[in-house]
């Protein structure tokens, strides 16, 4: 596999980051390399996927583009992936639905609008605890701390805001703010379920939640999708609008790429496991317990956007987004826009 530490590619290729007519293709006047970033655990299982079976650089020399390279990496934050997109350092990268709002809220309109190409999957993630007198978000106090992937802007810490709008109304959205951390997953999980650190509470992603509800003492206190009132895109691949316009073939090729990823996922979950397992070094799952929790019903692997308008209309409403969308179509790319989103 190809992932290595971010900060090491950044510099071992300077002159690249520095030079953007470096990473023009003479032949077809795009982008001759690209980098695409994710971060962990199984919602960037597709990333895994294009990048082992070489999907984007198939789909590339479909088009005339047979000498595309790519080079995927991982970032344990969602606010590390937004800066790199902003400042130049990636082309693609998958964040949550709330990121994709912040940013299009930022930038529509201008050169450097930022759009989802499409959704990457729908999955839903869990707010775990290990202490027994938390039964519902009612029952956090100052005692708790809750690991998210990034303070008041990750999927996670929205979705924590709009549970407590639905608790204690909409004027007590940030009422929960106080006791989130930022923290990546895979350190969030060891913390629950060590159960060696302040933190006793995790809003995770799979694989982690099914690791933390099978140690003994925790339990599971939410379920994003009860909140959403359904399945709801868990992450969603953005890009720059002036990337996207200046480099058709190559953003349709990361598209048919991720699109086949799901496919792949869908029909063969067992070769899908054993690629997460190799990539992520993953240890703790056997092939035959990956493919079962890829397989999960929750788990919904789909390039259609949904609950968009959901996060809009909240962070809207709440004043963290100044501008409403019309509709999921704006944004997104007109890729997807045949596509029955939400």
């Amino acid at each position: 596999m190809r992932r290595r530490d971010f900060c090491k590619g950044l510099a071992l290729a300077p002159a690249a980051m520095a030079s953007p007519m470096l990473m023009r293709s003479s032949f077809a006047d795009e982008a001759s390399s690209i980098v695409l970033i994710s971060q962990t655990g199984l919602p960037y299982l597709p990333m895994m996927v294009m990048d082992a079976l070489k999907l984007v650089e198939k789909h590339a020399a479909k088009a005339g583009l047979t000498s595309l390279k790519t080079d995927f990496k991982s970032l344990g934050g969602t606010q590390s992936l937004i800066d790199a997109l902003i400042s130049g350092q990636m082309q693609f990268g998958v964040t949550g639905v709330p990121g994709l709002n912040t940013l299009w809220d930022k930038t529509a309109g201008t050169p450097n609008e930022v759009r989802g190409l499409c959704a990457v999957q729908s999955m839903p993630f869990m707010l775990v605890t290990s202490r027994d007198s938390v039964k519902s978000v009612k029952d956090f106090t100052e005692k708790d701390k809750i690991a998210v992937p990034a303070v008041k802007v990750s999927n996670q810490a929205i979705c924590l805001q709009m549970a407590a709008a639905k608790e204690w109304g909409d004027d007590q959205y940030a009422r929960l703010d106080s006791f989130t951390i930022t923290r990546s997953h895979p350190e969030a999980a060891v913390s629950v379920i060590s159960k060696a650190t302040e933190i006793n509470s995790h809003y995770s992603v799979a694989p982690f939640y099914y690791y933390e509800l099978a140690t003994a003492g925790v339990h599971n206190v939410l379920k994003s999708y009860d909140t959403l009132d359904g399945p709801a895109t868990n992450g969603t691949m953005i890009m720059s609008k002036k990337f996207y316009d200046a480099n058709p073939k190559v953003s349709e090729a990361v598209y048919a790429a991720v699109t086949e990823a799901n496919d792949f996922i869908n029909k063969k979950p067992g070769e899908a496991a054993e690629i997460y397992i190799k990539t992520t070094s993953e240890k703790r799952s056997s092939q035959s317990e990956m493919a079962k929790f890829i397989s999960d019903p929750d788990n919904i692997w789909t390039t259609t956007p949904q609950q968009n308008m959901k996060y809009a209309g909240f962070m809207h409403k709440v004043g963290t987004m100044k501008r409403l969308p019309n509709a999921w179509k704006d944004l997104y790319m007109p890729a997807v826009h045949d596509l029955q989103g939400t």
